[in-house]
């Protein structure tokens, strides 16, 4: 199925220097592909006047004079930076010239700037950012990662809703194990929120299992493909697994430097300390959904690297294949008439 995604070609801490080289790669692998690459004309010209050759028809420039920076506050992107390559990105998502918007930029200047452009789903207050982290079992899918600070019950069970039918596109899992983020499983534990939105998951379409822990994240006795809470958690959480990882990683490197006979256990070691760091290469779980808007937009880390940013633009290229913001839309108001005739 072919696409057309629009590229926040100047967002992120690197730039073109890495979305470029991404986007060929993706370019490359497949060929009903189509990439708008978004920002400084000039610049753009001359770092892919080749391609421009290489991938006539399928990559196209459109010129962008501005740039939201990484430290911008949001309010000061959505009224003074209206041509930044996000927002003209994000433009031609609304206005249907690509399919999807896939950015590396500021994450509260991208979530206020896609909102505003692109307007909510009825029957949905929020936008919520799932994304998928390594576990036991594989990987499973997590949100609100920190789009939403205090949430609601309601809230809480809007992105339960929305989160199913990304997992079931991009995992092709007819029924996913839904759990509640909580500090216990028994019924009696958590706070009002999370027990009131625990009822309303109970009567839901949903195939909710309760209440999961954090170690449910990544390890757990149970496999579950959907873990929600509030963005303020969700956003601990995938901070502490990120930091967790890298200081396994550097004491790692650390044990086997010491000394020439460490060194030996390191290489004798090499194949299987390289199997596990590719499976819990953060790049290859970069790329973020916003899921609750009008239109689909991806959300890179900012600090993402050639290899990561392809991973972030193939996923773009899935949810567009599989078409989530349709799906969703349609659960939603499936969800919303069900509760209505209760």
């Amino acid at each position: 199925m072919s696409s057309t995604l629009s590229i926040d070609a100047m967002g992120g801490d690197f730039g073109p220097e890495v979305t470029i080289p991404a986007s060929l790669a993706c370019l490359k692998k497949n060929p009903d592909l189509k990439l708008i690459m978004v920002g400084d004309e000039a610049v753009l010209q001359q770092k892919l006047a080749q391609a421009l050759v290489d991938y006539q028809g399928r990559i196209t420039i459109q010129h962008a004079s501005q740039i939201v920076e990484m430290d911008e506050s949001p309010q000061k992107a959505l009224k003074n930076k209206k041509d930044s390559s996000m927002r003209v990105a994000i433009n031609l998502v609304r206005d249907g010239v690509a399919d999807a918007c896939v950015s590396a930029g500021n994450t509260g200047a991208l979530m206020a700037t896609a909102r505003f452009v692109l307007k909510m789903i009825p029957g949905i207050d929020r936008p919520a950012i799932i994304s998928t982290m390594p576990s036991t079992f594989g990987h499973t899918h997590m949100l609100d990662l920190g789009g939403n600070v205090d949430c609601t019950a309601e809230h809480l069970y809007q992105f339960a809703i929305m989160g199913e039918e990304v997992v079931k596109a991009v995992e092709n899992i007819e029924k996913p194990k839904v759990g509640l983020l909580n500090i216990g499983e028994e019924d009696m534990k958590g706070n009002e929120q999370v027990k009131a939105a625990a009822k309303l998951l109970e009567n839901s379409p949903l195939n909710y299992i309760g209440y999961v822990e954090g170690n449910s994240i990544n390890a757990g006795n149970v496999k579950v493909d959907l873990i929600v809470t509030d963005g303020f958690v969700g956003n601990v959480a995938l901070k502490s697994i990120e930091g967790a990882a890298k200081m396994i990683g550097d004491k790692l490197k650390e044990a086997f430097s010491r000394n020439v006979f460490a060194k030996l256990a390191g290489l004798a070691a090499y194949p299987v300390l390289k199997s596990f760091k590719d499976s819990i290469d953060p790049r290859l779980y970069n790329g973020a959904s916003f899921i609750g808007l009008r239109g689909l937009v991806i959300k890179s880390h900012g600090g993402a690297d050639a290899l990561a940013f392809e991973t972030a633009i193939h996923l773009a290229e899935v949810e567009v294949a599989k078409d989530v913001t349709r799906k969703i839309s349609e659960k939603v108001e499936i969800a919303l008439s069900r509760r209505e005739a209760v």
